[in-house]
């Protein structure tokens, strides 16, 4: 009899309770749209912060790359003309320099020096902000990832701990089993919108330092610009000067006989 009673008992105990992130998105098999909408909105967002990161990074490193070559290719030409034809011809630096010997040919038909040498200086910080701008693209996504993705993934914390809530009322149970699963799963959105908001704001300190070593960078090489031009190639960034006088005074190598 005892036997008998145990057996009925254990076939009498409910099914365990299913939880997880699946479970979550679709509850008894059918689709919970807003934990889906939310789940997709970090998605999309996460990629985009991504794509960006790894895009921009790919630009900066190509630009600075190229700088770093500036007084061994770029300074030892005779003119900026041809010293431009040494560099990449997509590239942020030749862009520059395009942009100085086009200021250049129009600043020879002013009559006035010193409004020729505006000219100049305003076309070179017409063509660094342009540059700038187009780096700092995508820059202010990654800020507004950074700042509104954990709200999302609260968001849909607070939707799920609201149903989980309903369905406990429904249930007439406020056990710990009842309750902990459900509130645990829904706490996962603000876990995934952390997930995505920590990378983006990274991204973006990241980025934006190296936008301003660059930003400086382009700075000088269009104030080294400016002055070759005004002194009709005479003056030369001081590291260019200086691997130009060690290349003039290194010796020949000798001849094999």
């Amino acid at each position: 009899m005892l036997f008998q009673i145990l057996a009925a008992g254990a076939g009498a105990a409910p099914a365990p309770n299913k939880f997880g992130f699946s479970e979550m998105m679709f509850p008894n098999g059918e689709p919970n749209y807003i934990a889906l909408t939310v789940a997709t909105i970090l998605a999309i967002m996460s990629f985009g912060s991504f794509f960006i990161l790894f895009t921009k990074w790919f630009d900066q490193n190509k630009i600075m790359k190229e700088a770093r070559t500036l007084s061994t290719t770029f300074w030892r030409a005779p003119s900026i003309k041809d010293g431009g034809a040494k560099l990449e011809k997509n590239g942020a630096l030749r862009q520059l320099v395009d942009d100085a010997v086009n200021a250049e040919d129009q600043a020879n038909k002013m009559t006035d020096a010193l409004e020729s040498h505006d000219w100049l200086h305003n076309s070179l910080a017409r063509s660094e902000g342009f540059i700038n701008g187009r780096l700092a693209q995508g820059l202010p996504f990654l800020a507004t990832v950074g700042s509104t993705s954990p709200f999302i993934g609260l968001f849909g914390t607070v939707v799920g701990i609201y149903r989980a809530l309903i369905a406990i009322g429904i249930a007439g149970s406020a056990s710990i089993d009842k309750v902990a699963g459900p509130v645990g799963e829904a706490l996962i959105m603000t876990a995934i919108g952390l997930l995505v908001a920590v990378p983006a704001v990274l991204a973006y300190n990241y980025l934006q330092a190296r936008n301003k070593r660059i930003a400086e960078m382009l700075s000088a090489f269009s104030n080294d610009l400016l002055a070759n031009i005004s002194s009709k190639g005479a003056i030369k960034p001081q590291h260019a000067a200086t691997v130009a006088a060690q290349a003039a005074k290194a010796p020949a190598a000798p001849a094999k006989a």
